[in-house]
């Protein structure tokens, strides 16, 4: 999987570098503003971050998201006008980092991965995770996402159309509705990931294939990797709940609160998905080794009736014949001798096989 790789630079690096470490080619830059109050709005897209500059000491609320792949000339205005610490700076250009909150005095950073269904192929979602990196100061939001498509449109549509509370709170308020949209993205993700292991649970009582254990190590190592990815923003939203930087109101804390629940309930899904995916494993090897059994009960069984007919007819077939002897068969000389022997095999096919149903071994 892809979201595996993390682009950092090489040993040795001073601290707070801010280039890029690998020539990745990622999705085209676009930045977009929001001011608002609760009577404003104001969107627009810009070209360079120094167009901010006129919002900073305005008693508004600013929201300035950087969608796809950020350039360090791009990341050095941004930490210039907002007073962006280095090293948070370099954990942004070098995506793949864990799920984490750290606190700059007057802002907060916050890492976050936001789990994507990117497409779906013959059934099967192919699942992605991408790093989302936010700062949170008294009166502004940044937030980075690497991908193509911007995920935040539902949190654009409450602030365009005031809907709720989200334009009388400050930026403590929209840091929780980003969060919160994030870590719902991993409830149909997991719902698709549930499907997929109820599907393959029938496959493995029907008809377990070779195609049926690679889809069972693939679901496991998803659920590995989306686990070690999403287990992290339990302590992140733990610690935004105690927050001591005084940057999240009190007022607000009930919904990171309620955010802190949804994480738990998306861990508690994970880890039973993994328990069923363990357990379908187990499954598999019981299906194989029956059917195996079965396969060999047939041919034990086939290979059973066949011992007393070969020797019937073994008997039959030595030949000796004398007729001056005592000793030969006078079996070779009966007119009706073949089909005797014939109906004699059959006979004790067919006691045999109603003896084998009798003791119900097929």
């Amino acid at each position: 999987m892809s979201f595996l790789m993390k682009r950092y630079h090489s040993p040795g690096t001073s601290p707070g570098t801010l280039h890029k470490a690998h020539k990745i080619q990622g999705a085209p830059l676009k930045i977009t503003l929001i001011d608002y109050t609760d009577s404003e709005f104001l969107e627009k897209t810009i070209d360079q971050p120094e167009e901010c500059r006129d919002y900073l000491d305005r008693a508004t609320i600013t929201w300035i998201h950087v969608q796809g792949d950020a350039e360090p000339d791009t990341m050095h205005q941004l930490g210039n006008l907002f007073n962006l610490h280095q090293l948070a700076l370099e954990d942004v250009i070098n995506t793949g980092q864990r799920p984490k909150v750290d606190d700059y005095k007057d802002q907060l950073f916050v890492v976050m991965s936001h789990p994507l269904i990117e497409n779906v192929d013959g059934g099967n979602a192919k699942i992605s995770v991408a790093q989302l990196s936010l700062f949170v100061g008294k009166n502004f939001v940044i937030s980075f996402h690497p991908g193509a498509n911007d995920p935040f449109n539902p949190v654009r549509l409450r602030l365009r159309d005031a809907v709720g509370r989200i334009r009388q709170r400050g930026s403590d308020y929209l840091l929780y509705a980003l969060l919160d949209l994030v870590i719902d993205e991993g409830f149909p993700v997991l719902e698709n990931l549930g499907d997929e292991i109820e599907q393959l649970e029938e496959e493995l009582l029907d008809v377990p294939t070779r195609n049926s254990l690679r889809q069972l190590h693939h679901l496991k190592r998803t659920l590995l990797i989306v686990r070690r990815m999403l287990w992290p923003q339990r302590e992140v939203l733990n610690s935004l709940v105690r927050d001591d930087s005084g940057l999240i109101e009190e007022q607000n804390q009930i919904y990171y609160r309620d955010c802190y629940d949804h994480t738990i309930q998306i861990m508690d899904l994970i880890e039973t998905y993994r328990d069923m995916v363990t357990g379908l494993l187990d499954i598999y090897h019981s299906s194989v080794s029956y059917r195996l059994n079965e396969v060999m009960r047939v041919l034990t069984i086939i290979a059973t009736i066949f011992i007393p007919l070969t020797f019937i007819v073994g008997v039959y077939g030595m030949n000796f014949s004398n007729e001056s002897s005592p000793w030969s068969m006078p079996e070779l000389r009966w007119y009706y001798g073949y089909p005797l022997v014939w109906v004699l095999m059959i006979v004790i096919v067919g006691f045999m096989l109603y003896y084998f149903r009798r003791k119900k071994w097929f």
